[in-house]
C-alpha cells in the first residue's frame, strides 16, 4: 500500500492542478463559456432539426448573422463605454424603412441612398450621444424615450408609404448584389459586417481610441483624471452605435427588399441577449469584438432552432428574456468573485520533499553557529531602501539598487558620498559588470537593463521563447533577479517564477512548484532564450572558473548545482549542494577561487513537514491571511563559503538580526565583504581577514584595465 507521502508526490507531479488557475485568469476565459454553449447549441440543434445545419440554412444564417452581429456589435461598443442604447432596434427599422424609400419609391441611386442612412443614423446616434455625454442624463431612460419617439416616426411614416414600397420595386444591379450577391461563395452582406469588425477589433485592442473607450467604462472618474475627454468618447459611442444600426438596417431592406409594421421589434432584446451572453460587461469596462460575434451566433441559433421546433413568437421571446435575465445574474455574481474564486484556485502548493535540514548547533558542523557579522561595518544606513545585490568597480565605488528604481553609487574609498547612478524604475535586483564596465541589472517585472559609464539606460530584454505548452504567457519576464556574464558576452541571468509577480514572492514560496528558469540573452544577436527550463524559484548565477559552465541556485529545494553551456559537458546539470540549512540566493566568486553563497533565511522543521502536504498548504493559503502563513525563517542573516566540491568552508552568521536579518547577496572587494538585503536599509561591510587585500573581482574575470 503506498504511503501519503507517495500518494502526494503523485498526485502533484501529474495532476496539474495549477493549470485551473492559470486557466481561469486568462482574459479569453470570458469567452471559453460562451464559445461552449454555442457548440452544444450547434450539436443539440443539429441533432434533432434536420437540415439545421445544410448549406442552404447556413447561407441564410450567414445573412441574418450580417445584420443582426452589426446591431450586437453596435450595442457591444456602448456597453464597453458604461452606457446602454435601447434604441438600436428603432434605428434599424428606420433605416429599413427610408431605404425602401428611396430605392423603390423615389428609385435614387443606391450609393446616395446607403449615404442618406448613414447620415441619418449619425444623427440619431448624435442625439443620443448629447444627451447622454454632455447634458449627463441617464442612459437607460434617454435611450427608452429615443427608442419611442423613433418608434413612433417608423410607424408614422410607414402607414403612409407602406402601399408605395410595396408596389414599388429596383432594378439596381447593386442593390440586387447587395442583398443577395456573393464574394467568393460569401455573401456581400456578411463580408461588410466582417471587415467592420476586423476595424472595430483592431480600435478596441491595438489602438488608443479603444483603449481610451474602454477605460472610460471601467471608471470614468479616473478616467477624467487621466486626461480622456469623457463626455466626447462617449458622444462618439453613440454615434457609432446608431449608425452600424442604419447600416444593418440597409442590408436587412437589401435583402428582403420590404417590411412590415412589427420590423426590428424585440430586437433589442434579443441584441442585448447577445451581448449580455457573449460576455459583454453590462456595467462597462469589458467586453470585444470576439465576445459580439459569439453571442450574435448563440442567439441566432437558438431563435432559428426554436422556430423550427414550432415554438411561437411569445414563447420565443419568454425563453430569451429568461436566458437573459439567468446572463445578468451569473455575469454579477463572476465579475463580483471573480478574484475571490481566482485567488483560491491559482494557488496550487507542489509536494516537495527536503532532506533533515544539517545541524547548525553541533560541535563540528560546517555551518556551526558563530555572530561574527555582528560588528560589521554600516553604509549608507537609512539612505537606501532595499539593495537586494552590491557590487563594486574598479575604482572601489559601490553600487546598489533601491526599491525606488534607482541605482544608487557610493564613491570609494569610504562610501560615505552617494549619487543616484541612474534611474531604471522598478526594483533592481541582481547586478553584473561585462567586460567593457557596462553595469547589467535585473528588474523585478520589467526585464534585463543595461547602464553604461555615461549613465545611459538601456533595455535589453524583457521577454523570451515562450513554451509550447505553457497556459500562461511565460514570454514575458516577470521575475528576473539574477545575472552574469560568460567570457564570450553572452548574458545568463535567472528568473525565480512565471506565475508571480516580486511582491508575491511568498505565494511562490507556499507553492514550491517548479516555475523558475534560467535564460540567455546574446548581445551579439539580440536574442534571448530559455536555457534551463522548470527550477524551484531560480536565483543567484555565479560563473565558473573554467568559462564553460556557471552555479546557480533553487531556492525553495535549498539546493546549488552546476550548469555547463559549453564544452564536452554541454547540456548538463550537476547537483553540488543538495541540502543546505536555509534558502540560497545570490552566489559570487571569491578571491581564493571558490564562491560565496547569501543564505536570505533559516529552515525550520514546521515549513519542511508542511512541503511534503500541498493539500495543507492549499487549505492554509485559503483560510488564513498570508501574514499568518509558514514563513522562511528570515530574521537570521548568513553567508557561507563553498568551493566546486559542494563542501563548506566557512560561514558568517549575525545570529540577532541586529544589522542584516535577511541577507540577499554579498560581494568580496579588496579584502571586505560587502553585504546586500532586499529588506534592509543599509549595507554592511565586514573585513576578511585572510582574503587578497588587492582582489577585485572585475579585473580578476574581465583582466586589469589597460
Amino acid at each position: 500500500m503506498m504511503s501519503s507521502d507517495t500518494l502526494a508526490s503523485l498526485r502533484s507531479r501529474y495532476l496539474p492542478d495549477q493549470m485551473i488557475g492559470e486557466i481561469m485568469s486568462k482574459r479569453w476565459v470570458d469567452n471559453a463559456i460562451p464559445f461552449t454553449a454555442l457548440a452544444l447549441t450547434v450539436l443539440v440543434m443539429g441533432s434533432i432539426i434536420p437540415d439545421f445545419l445544410s448549406l442552404s440554412s447556413l447561407s441564410d444564417l450567414a445573412r441574418q448573422f450580417a445584420e443582426f452581429g452589426l446591431v450586437v456589435l453596435a450595442l457591444t461598443v456602448v456597453m464597453i463605454s458604461g452606457g446602454i442604447d435601447l434604441s438600436v432596434a428603432s434605428v434599424f427599422s428606420l433605416a429599413v424603412l427610408f431605404s425602401l424609400i428611396g430605392v423603390n419609391v423615389y428609385e435614387l441611386p443606391v450609393p446616395a441612398v446607403l449615404a442618406g442612412i448613414l447620415v441619418m443614423g449619425m444623427i440619431c446616434g448624435a442625439i443620443n450621444g448629447v444627451l447622454i455625454g454632455y447634458l449627463r442624463l441617464r442612459a437607460f431612460l434617454t435611450t427608452l424615450v429615443s427608442l419611442i419617439i423613433f418608434r413612433s416616426l417608423y410607424e408614422i411614416v410607414f402607414v403612409r408609404m407602406s402601399t408605395s414600397i410595396m408596389s414599388g420595386f429596383s432594378m439596381s444591379d447593386l442593390w440586387v448584389f447587395i442583398g443577395e450577391g456573393t464574394v467568393l461563395g460569401v455573401p456581400v452582406s456578411l463580408v461588410i459586417t466582417l471587415i467592420i469588425a476586423l476595424a472595430w477589433h483592431l480600435v478596441l485592442s491595438r489602438m488608443r481610441p479603444g483603449w481610451r473607450l474602454t477605460a472610460v467604462g471601467g471608471a470614468r472618474r479616473s478616467a477624467f483624471n487621466a486626461g480622456i475627454d469623457v463626455r466626447f468618447m462617449v458622444f462618439l459611442t453613440y454615434v457609432a452605435s446608431s449608425t452600424m444600426c442604419a447600416l444593418a438596417g440597409f442590408l436587412f431592406a437589401a435583402r428582403l427588399g420590404s417590411t412590415g409594421s412589427d420590423t426590428g421589434v424585440g430586437l433589442e432584446v434579443q441584441a442585448l441577449t447577445a451581448a449580455v451572453l457573449g460576455g459583454t460587461a453590462i456595467g462597462g469596462g469589458r467586453g470585444s469584438v470576439a465576445k459580439a460575434i459569439i453571442g450574435s451566433l448563440l442567439v441566432l441559433m437558438l431563435t432559428n432552432g426554436l422556430i423550427n421546433l414550432g415554438i411561437s413568437g411569445p414563447i420565443n421571446s419568454t425563453i430569451l428574456g429568461a436566458i437573459l435575465l439567468l446572463a445578468v445574474f451569473v455575469d454579477m455574481r463572476w465579475q463580483k468573485h471573480r478574484h475571490r474564486i481566482l485567488a483560491k484556485v491559482y494557488v496550487s502548493p507542489a509536494y516537495l520533499s527536503l532532506p533533515p535540514s544539517p545541524q547548525v548547533d553541533a560541535p563540528g558542523s560546517p555551518y556551526v553557529l558563530n555572530d561574527r557579522l555582528r560588528s560589521v561595518e554600516i553604509i549608507g544606513l537609512g539612505a537606501i531602501e532595499g539593495p537586494e545585490d552590491v557590487i563594486l568597480d574598479r575604482d572601489d565605488n559601490l553600487y546598489c539598487g533601491t526599491r525606488h528604481g534607482d541605482i544608487v553609487r557610493f564613491f570609494g574609498p569610504d562610501h560615505k558620498r552617494s549619487e543616484v547612478f541612474a534611474h531604471i524604475g522598478g526594483h533592481p535586483l541582481g547586478m553584473a559588470f561585462d567586460k567593457i564596465g557596462n553595469l547589467l541589472v535585473c528588474i523585478g517585472g520589467m526585464g534585463l537593463f543595461q547602464v553604461a559609464p555615461d549613465k545611459t539606460v538601456t533595455k535589453l530584454t524583457d521577454e523570451t521563447n515562450r513554451s509550447w505548452f505553457s497556459v500562461v504567457d511565460d514570454s514575458r519576464l516577470r521575475l528576473a533577479d539574477d545575472v552574469d556574464v560568460a567570457p564570450d558576452g553572452r548574458i545568463y541571468f535567472s528568473e525565480a517564477t512565471i506565475r508571480y509577480e516580486q511582491e508575491d514572492w511568498a505565494t511562490d514560496a507556499l507553492e514550491s512548484r517548479a516555475s523558475g528558469r534560467i535564460i540567455c540573452y546574446d548581445p551579439r544577436t539580440g536574442k534571448t532564450h530559455t536555457e534551463i527550463p522548470k527550477l524551484v524559484f531560480a536565483n543567484g548565477v555565479a560563473m565558473c572558473a573554467d568559462g564553460q559552465s556557471f552555479m546557480f541556485a533553487e531556492s525553495w529545494t535549498c539546493s546549488i548545482s552546476r550548469y555547463y553551456f559549453d564544452g564536452p559537458k554541454k547540456g548538463k546539470v550537476e547537483k553540488v549542494i543538495s541540502n543546505l540549512p536555509g534558502y540560497p540566493d545570490n552566489i559570487n566568486r571569491s578571491s581564493d577561487g571558490n564562491y560565496w553563497l547569501a543564505l536570505l533565511g533559516m529552515r525550520g522543521p514546521a515549513l519542511d513537514l508542511a512541503l511534503r502536504m500541498p493539500g495543507f498548504r492549499k487549505r492554509m493559503a485559503r483560510r488564513v491571511a498570508p501574514d499568518q502563513w509558514l514563513y522562511p525563517n528570515i530574521n537570521t542573516g548568513c553567508v557561507v563559503k563553498f568551493n566546486e566540491k559542494g563542501e563548506i568552508l566557512d560561514n558568517l552568521w549575525d545570529l540577532g538580526g541586529l544589522n542584516h536579518p535577511m541577507i540577499t547577496s554579498m560581494r568580496e572587494h579588496r579584502g571586505w565583504l560587502y553585504l546586500g538585503g532586499v529588506s534592509n536599509n543599509r549595507i554592511g561591510r565586514y573585513r576578511l581577514p585572510d582574503a587578497d587585500p588587492n582582489w577585485c573581482a572585475q579585473d580578476a574575470y574581465w583582466g586589469a584595465r589597460s
